[in-house]
């Protein structure tokens, strides 16, 4: 083996005509003979005639070498036709089409969401993000609604992460949703416990815009013109110019407050509605329209009839222009009324400095209705003195040196000296004097004027103390009002004499009239306690629950909803559509703040008593009436007055037990005897109106 290599080698090199590949193809050869079992190696030599090129061995007995020799060729290029059919090239046709298509989305998805972000204030982000939670909890809730859940876990497990997500939805949002969120809240008492638990948080101050939003949107309402120009006010501390503050005193959902002072003295609170409001409110009122629409249908509901004028109400409560022709008409309607004129005081909204964006008003100093500790510590004011501002009274000019205007700190004047050198006066006001007030108001706006504040929440009612020692009441927030009609408004006054006489022929005679076909359980709903209809009286509530006798918790609970929403739908079906008014649902909001703002004051006054003399009263002062009938309702009113005499007793009742600790008030006592009632439905309120 090794003498045919060397003797092979040699001739390649006397012979260079000859090529002889040795050590190069040693690799090669190994690698080839690897593959080549070991019983089939042999020695292949192939000898020619003496006329032919010299022989040519190859070797295959030691797989680490490879030997072959041939004539040395120039190197021609092989023909076309020696290589065959060319196959094509490879296209990657799917690839470049789904990379394309990929290029496209992701272009026209950027392009659409700086378009929403510049022009619409993220409107259609917001709006997806509703239609995409609100399937998702729609498809939770028609999965797992049932005794055993689909996908395991319980119904309190249910309510509690689709409560979550509707409150993070409802804050990340922001604008319009929380002002919704709040209108629902004041509803939620039956809600589910983690429902209840949820809005109970959604009364917190609302994040408040920057100064150059804020200047945008004063330029948009007043022809260009800067704050400076319109008001009047300096940044740098000119003189003959007044002041104003950038930074806001208050911020709510779809406004924020600004204090300034004009060039006159006047002090005025300035409300700027945020600039992203504009773009966002028709988006946002579609999208509730749309997720409505939906859950009608699917959950067979009959919501959606509502939501026309629930819309129209809180489109109306953007435009600032409504608003202050609001607070101007209830100005004159407190204003011609002896038994309010005096004790009640609505601010002065100054026209020319208003726009439907922007509306400015005189500077109110109070006490916060929340702030029950204040209102009733002890009056260090001075004699005959009252709250600064009280009845109208310009504003005093306060002692020591004025505070240098840098255009970003806090510039209005601190008028404590009331409460004395310790900090620690107050009003020295009676609760019970406060309620009453408050009870008179809002009383007289629904069965009197037929014009109701829809809003009273304790941020938007101030407490001042008058130089007599009286208090006055101050109304702000014009925007959510409902007007009522003379024959709803003459009905809402005779429901509230017959659910106070247990007439029970007329109750159900007005509440078939309103479309409403469980006049019982709609008068618990009124009342806010419950209403059994008198002795012997058999009601929606005992039906239901002596029906259910023997069934399991759960089985009553689904029964119960399903009874309810049958109920529902029988109240609000299409054929009474134009019976049910629509009113109903903010009057009942009012009613329901009022009573949560007895009950956070300790329940200083019978509001039952009070709410149900002034619907028999107003029947009395009724002008569109005949002298006739207003002569009957006379009558019927004195009678009326010592019906109500039992009343007082349930109420002095509770306010002997009250005194000695047994109790925290007549409010509560009604809560209680609420929450009984709706655990026999299958219902379980656990929270005040406003805790939280």
């Amino acid at each position: 083996m090794s003498r045919c290599v060397a003797e092979l080698c040699s001739r390649s090199i006397r012979t260079p005509s000859r090529h002889v590949v040795c050590n190069s193809f040693q690799p090669f050869a190994a690698q080839s003979f690897r593959q080549i079992s070991r019983r089939t190696r042999h020695t292949l030599c192939t000898r020619q005639s003496s006329a032919s090129p010299p022989c040519r061995r190859t070797i295959f007995n030691d797989p680490r070498r490879y030997l072959q020799t041939q004539r040395y060729e120039s190197f021609a290029p092989p023909s076309p036709e020696s290589l065959g059919k060319a196959a094509p090239p490879k296209q990657y046709r799917r690839s470049i089409k789904w990379g394309r298509r990929l290029l496209y989305v992701s272009a026209t998805t950027g392009l659409l969401y700086l378009v929403d972000t510049q022009l619409y204030a993220s409107s259609i982000t917001r709006s997806l993000r509703t239609f995409g939670l609100g399937l998702i909890v729609a498809l939770d809730y028609k999965l797992n609604f049932r005794p055993e859940p689909f996908f395991g876990g319980s119904i309190g497990d249910l309510h509690r992460r689709n409560a979550e997500k509707l409150f993070n939805l409802l804050h990340q949002n922001g604008g319009l949703y929380l002002k919704i969120g709040q209108a629902i809240a004041m509803q939620s008492a039956v809600l589910p416990p983690e429902f209840q638990k949820m809005f109970s948080r959604m009364f917190d101050d609302a994040p408040q815009n920057d100064w150059a939003d804020v200047e945008t949107v004063i330029r948009e309402d007043f022809g260009g013109r800067t704050a400076e120009e319109v008001f009047g006010v300096s940044f740098t501390n000119e003189p003959g110019f007044g002041v104003m503050e950038k930074k806001a005193r208050a911020s709510a959902s779809v406004a924020q407050v600004h204090w300034a002072k004009l060039a006159d003295g006047r002090e005025v609170a300035i409300k700027v509605q945020k600039r992203e409001i504009a773009q966002q409110v028709g988006w946002d009122l579609w999208a509730f329209k749309v997720v409505m629409k939906i859950y009608t249908t699917w959950f067979n509901l009959p919501f959606y009839s509502l939501v026309p004028y629930i819309n129209e109400r809180l489109m109306l409560e953007t435009d600032f222009v409504n608003e202050a022709d609001n607070s101007e008409k209830m100005a004159k309607l407190v204003a011609s009324e002896p038994r309010l004129r005096g004790r009640v005081y609505i601010p002065t909204v100054y026209r020319d400095l208003s726009s439907r964006r922007i509306m400015t008003t005189e500077w109110i100093e109070g006490v916060r209705l929340w702030d029950k500790e204040t209102l009733t510590a002890t009056w260090l004011g001075g004699y005959g003195a009252g709250s600064p501002g009280a009845k109208g009274t310009p504003l005093s000019v306060p002692k020591g040196p004025v505070r240098e205007n840098d255009g970003t700190g806090l510039l209005k004047p601190e008028r404590n000296e009331w409460k004395g050198r310790t900090g620690k006066g107050g009003l020295g006001l009676s609760l019970e004097q406060v309620m009453t007030t408050m009870i008179d108001l809002f009383s007289a706006q629904m069965f009197l004027w037929g014009l109701v504040h829809c809003d009273p929440h304790p941020g938007n009612i101030f407490i001042r103390r008058q130089p007599s020692g009286q208090a006055e009441l101050v109304l702000i927030d014009h925007g959510l009002y409902v007007s009522m009609t003379p024959k709803f408004r003459r009905q809402y006054c005779q429901f509230w004499k017959a659910i106070m006489t247990f007439d029970n022929d007329t109750l159900s005679e007005i509440t078939n009239a309103w479309g409403i076909k469980a006049p019982d359980l709609f008068a618990s709903a009124t009342l806010m306690r419950p209403y059994d209809g008198g002795e012997g009286h058999r009601g929606t509530r005992d039906m239901i629950t002596g029906e259910l006798q023997g069934k399991t918790a759960a089985e009553r609970h689904f029964e119960v909803q399903e009874r309810m929403r049958e109920k529902m739908r029988e109240t609000l079906s299409e054929e009474l559509e134009d019976n049910f008014p629509r009113e109903l649902i903010f009057i009942g909001r009012n009613m329901r703040i009022v009573q949560g703002n007895n009950q956070f004051l300790g329940s200083p006054v019978n509001r039952i008593k009070m709410t149900g003399n002034w619907a028999s009263r107003s029947l009395v002062d009724d002008t569109g009436l005949g002298f006739s009938e207003r002569l009957v309702n006379a009558w019927k009113h004195f009678i009326f007055r010592f019906v109500l005499f039992s009343s007082d007793i349930v109420f002095y009742a509770s306010k002997i037990r009250q005194t000695f600790g047994f109790g925290d008030g007549m409010e509560d006592d009604i809560e209680k005897q609420m929450r009984y009632m709706a655990k026999d439905l299958g219902i379980e309120l656990q929270h005040s109106v406003f805790e939280g």
